[in-house]
């Protein structure tokens, strides 16, 4: 058996024995990398706000990812090549779980040829793969995406947010949110199914516990009734019940949508929120999403019984559709001046004609805002957006 073959066995029959899977990341990317002839490996995760990059085994240092060849990497979802300073070349790899982006993967050789890199790209997906399954229950990735002390209503709400980045070949949806260590009322929400890209923006009243609450609330109604196969309205109807039983002194703005990954049909309801903007050819099409908003989640069993009304549109291949809460448009630059909607749009609309990856360009972009007011937002800032590209026909 040649040496290639053997490598791939040693890892084949590692990820097929059972006892092997309690281990802990770093000692299983050691024995994977040993088993495919690497000289070594580093996992790094991103923090929660996606500034920097910290290693799971707490030798190697954080790295900045506006900063670092690793930060490259991360930003851009390619590969970048290093001299190592023990000898032979570093490869940092990206590592993806599917759309969402977890960190980089540092895997040292004596030299990289076609091989070694596919054994690198391997052992990123096979960590990936390994962070996706165990976070949910492992404090030591929480602990190392997190760089300061989370409030515990902040803790509530964010237990119950997605991936901040989903997708298939058809669409990607990706999202971002500040504070991300104090409680705020604003959350996202967005699911896949094989023919439905779901997602929506809510914005809860206030800046408490019962705001953290009232996000929870209506995302649990959103998704049991999402699960059950209810159209928009009776989602919508759902979040309205559920928030008149259990929290009857809330109420949140929302925009709840559906987009029809065969055919780009965007249907959406408007409850008492900012309307969405499309983004086509490079340019905000004027009212494209405007139609006439609905009362807040959670104000219907009290001042109407009328229908939530549903707006449907048509998208282009490449549209990109904007949700964002006023804490965006709200925010103030280093001067001073608000953000604004035109702003707004214009940053994004640079950066897509630049061919920045969706997921890159709100992490930029709330950068930004958080930036220019010295982590102080004076408003909750959330932004949710999703790009519709069919397969060529």
């Amino acid at each position: 058996m040649s040496a290639p073959e053997s490598a791939d066995r040693l890892l084949g029959e590692f990820l097929a024995e059972p006892r092997n899977s309690p281990l802990d990341l770093s000692t299983a990317v050691a024995y994977c990398a040993k088993a495919l002839g690497l000289h070594g490996a580093v996992v790094y995760l991103a923090d929660l706000q996606q500034r920097q990059l910290a290693p799971l085994n707490e030798v190697a240092p954080t790295l900045l990812i506006d900063d670092s060849l690793a930060g490259w990497t991360y930003r851009t979802e390619s590969l970048r090549v290093e001299e190592s300073p023990v000898g032979g070349l570093t490869a940092w790899l990206p590592m993806v779980d599917g759309a969402e982006r977890l960190g980089v993967v540092a895997v040292r050789a004596p030299s990289l040829d076609p091989v070694s890199l596919r054994r690198g790209r391997t052992l990123a997906h096979v960590c990936a793969m390994m962070v996706t399954s165990k976070r949910a229950y492992k404090d030591t990735y929480v602990r190392r995406a997190r760089t300061r002390t989370m409030q515990l209503p902040a803790e509530m709400l964010r237990a119950y947010l997605p991936p901040r980045t989903i997708g298939t070949t058809h669409a990607v949806s990706t999202a971002v949110m500040e504070p991300a260590y104090e409680v705020g009322g604003d959350a996202f929400d967005h699911a896949l199914t094989d023919t439905t890209l779901h997602a929506g923006l809510l914005d809860a009243m206030g800046h408490d516990l019962a705001s953290g609450l009232t996000s929870v609330v209506s995302l649990a109604a959103c998704r049991n009734a999402r699960r059950t196969g209810a159209d928009l309205p009776e989602l919508a109807e759902s979040v309205d019940a559920a928030l008149a039983e259990w929290l009857p002194d809330q109420f949140c703005t929302a925009i709840l949508s559906q987009l029809d990954l065969a055919t780009g049909g965007l249907r959406w309801i408007n409850c008492g929120h900012p309307a969405p903007l499309l983004i086509r050819d490079d340019r905000v099409v004027a009212g494209a999403l405007d139609g006439d908003a609905d009362p807040p989640l959670g104000l219907p069993a009290v001042f109407s019984c009328t229908p939530r009304r549903v707006h449907e549109t048509r998208l282009e291949p490449g549209d990109r559709v904007l949700m964002y809460t006023d804490g965006v448009t709200e925010a103030r630059n280093q001067s001073g001046d608000e953000l604004g909607l035109d702003r707004f749009a214009e940053y994004v609309i640079r950066a897509t004609a630049a061919g920045e990856l969706a997921p890159e360009t709100l992490r930029r972009l709330i950068h930004s805002i958080v930036d220019a007011q010295d982590n102080r937002l004076r408003d909750d800032a959330t932004i949710l957006m999703f790009e519709w590209r069919p397969a060529p026909r």
